[in-house]
């Protein structure tokens, strides 16, 4: 873990070896001036020389800048590596997601990878600079401060040896019992941020169902569980301030005690006294930032599995060897395909799924909720990869091409359209980024968003909000279809993509298609027959099984699931006319 870790250090390795570099040189000379202070006490005040405590305290004065100079640069250089690790972390993560495949997403929960790139990556970062500067600062502090005790007058400096092993006894209880607490305290984090976000995004249908009162309550819940977990972590933490200050004034009083009778003794001088008071301080200062240190890794431990866990994710879609990265046509083909989520064989979402489409032909999919619609055309992109069988497009197995070529040929509007904050043109230009002006017309006067487009105030360049909250539904779909349609492509999948417009624009869009991409193989998955009818063929799907496959007129004789669809529309419509 450490290793895969280090790794993103990268172009902060410098920074990194010269802040415990400057560390170094900042305690060497913060150990000697107790040395110096002591020599004036005992040298210089004592014996009325005021030129030696000039001097010396000179001295003292030039080491006490230096010190503060490399502590300095050892806290820019320090803040400096930390944060680019970070910002390495982060992009790190978030390229291997953009890799994942759809069941690698399917794995961690949207929220637990948001919290993995935020406060999981915080915590790490916070960790990583306290262990360059306050993990090499401390325990060099307390060795060289111990060994300046020991110079001084080891006997009193064996209060010390004792100190810091009861010290570290204690942390090791401490540390070892909270370490699992706080691993679990950051799946209770991946809960609130699931909440907040389910309710961000579902706030109009929250507040179209008054349900504020159960989602504030699903919200307390989520934070209370959060609280207790970290409510037990921190009592087992809040250990270090007690067991530290007894050790603290454990000290003082020994030091004070025995301090003085070796003082009336002449075992010891005043000033060499007064320099194991500092020392005790540093020692002691040492030890509590190496415990607060200790904490914070062992919070980071937990956060680091979980990002290592993200890292050490691999997409199960991978390009071959060799690569095919021209798709000829538009061609698809099923040969025996089965296909599970869960790779499980005795559970399939799709069962023996024989079907052969001819380049430009229009094909309309029908069936129930459930019935696979969504799992059949992803498994053309490559969006998941069969359990077993072959999926064909342009005559070669879709596992055959490079990733990137083949999703390049086939653009699939997706069940739910997804619009990014920008302007219409960047949300469009998503299809192709070169995309010309006139490209863009085309392709909106395609998809029949022309219309709408032109009577908003700044037309193209009408600003979209975050998630297309500020258009229709209607609307958005038309945009996404404009966005499909800018690629290209040698096949479009529309996954139920016009539900949300009505009969004569959806209409208009089939026609339009005719005329302006008659080569391109187009996939309609749809709800109403009106939408399919006019397909060359139509598949219809139940429980993962194709049920039948033909024209309209075919089905409406030979198909009893289509039938009972179409009868069932066709007097809806006409009670609604009646």
């Amino acid at each position: 873990m450490i290793k895969k870790l280090a790794s993103y250090i990268r172009e902060y390795k410098k920074d990194s070896i010269l802040t415990p570099v400057f560390i170094a040189f900042e305690v060497i000379l913060e150990v000697i001036i107790p040395v110096l202070m002591a020599m004036i006490v005992d040298n210089g005040i004592e014996k009325g020389n005021m030129k030696y405590v000039t001097i010396v305290g000179i001295g003292m004065l030039i080491m006490a800048f230096f010190s503060l100079t490399f502590g300095a640069a050892a806290g820019r250089t320090g803040a400096k590596a930390s944060t680019g690790f970070a910002k390495n972390l982060r992009r790190g993560m978030f390229n291997k997601i953009q890799d994942y495949s759809f069941s690698n997403i399917d794995k961690f929960s949207t929220a637990g990878l948001i919290t993995r790139l935020t406060t999981d990556v915080t915590n790490v970062q916070n960790a990583y600079l306290m262990i360059i500067r306050s993990l090499v600062r401390a325990p060099f502090m307390l060795i060289a401060a111990m060994f300046m005790s020991f110079y001084i007058n080891s006997k009193m400096a064996l209060i010390f040896l004792f100190a810091t092993i009861f010290l570290s006894i204690s942390l090791y209880f401490v540390i070892s019992n909270a370490h699992p607490i706080f691993k679990n305290v950051f799946r209770k984090y991946d809960d609130l941020n699931a909440s907040v976000q389910e309710n961000l995004t579902g706030i109009r249908v929250v507040k179209a169902y008054v349900r504020e009162e159960h989602e504030t309550g699903k919200f307390h819940k989520a934070s209370q569980n959060l609280y207790e977990k970290f409510l037990k972590a921190e009592k087992l933490i809040v250990l270090n301030a007690p067991i530290m200050q007894f050790t603290t004034y454990t000290i003082i009083l020994l030091f004070s005690w025995f301090g003085a009778k070796m003082i009336v003794s002449n075992e010891m001088t005043t000033g060499e006294l007064m320099s194991l008071f500092t020392y005790t301080g540093n020692i002691l200062m040492s030890l509590m930032m190496i415990s607060m240190v200790l904490v914070m890794v062992t919070m980071a431990k937990s956060s680091a599995e979980r990002i290592i866990e993200v890292l050490d994710e691999e997409s199960d879609l991978k390009n071959p060897e060799n690569p095919i990265f021209e798709v000829k046509d538009g061609s698809i083909e099923f040969n025996n395909v089965d296909f599970s989520y869960s790779n499980n064989k005795d559970n399939l979402n799709l069962e023996n799924i024989n079907l052969k489409i001819e380049s430009g032909e229009t094909i309309g999919i029908i069936g129930g909720t459930g019935s696979a619609k969504s799992t059949f055309v992803q498994l053309i992109p490559r969006l998941y990869d069969v359990t077993s069988g072959k999926v064909k497009v342009g005559g070669i197995d879709v596992r055959e091409y490079d990733i990137e070529a083949l999703r390049n040929a086939v653009s699939m509007v997706l069940q739910k359209n997804v619009l990014f904050s920008g302007t219409i043109k960047e949300n469009l230009r998503w299809g192709n980024k070169e995309a010309t002006d006139e490209e863009i017309i085309d392709a909106c006067n395609a998809a029949q968003a022309s219309e709408f487009i032109e009577n908003l105030p700044d037309k193209y360049d009408t600003y979209i909000e975050q998630g297309g909250t500020n258009v229709s539904g209607g609307q958005k779909q038309r945009l996404t279809i404009a966005r499909a349609l800018l690629k290209k492509p040698k096949i479009l999948i529309l996954d139920d993509s016009t539900s949300a417009v009505d009969t004569k624009t959806d209409a208009l869009i089939r026609k339009s298609f005719k005329e302006s991409i008659p080569n391109v193989t187009k996939i309609i998955i749809a709800q109403r027959i009106s939408s399919v009818e006019e397909a060359d063929k139509i598949i219809v799907l139940n429980d993962g099984k194709i049920d039948g496959f033909g024209t309209h007129e075919e089905l409406l004789s030979t198909n009893e699931i289509y039938k009972d669809v179409y009868e069932c529309q066709v007097k809806g419509a006409d009670k609604n006319e009646a």
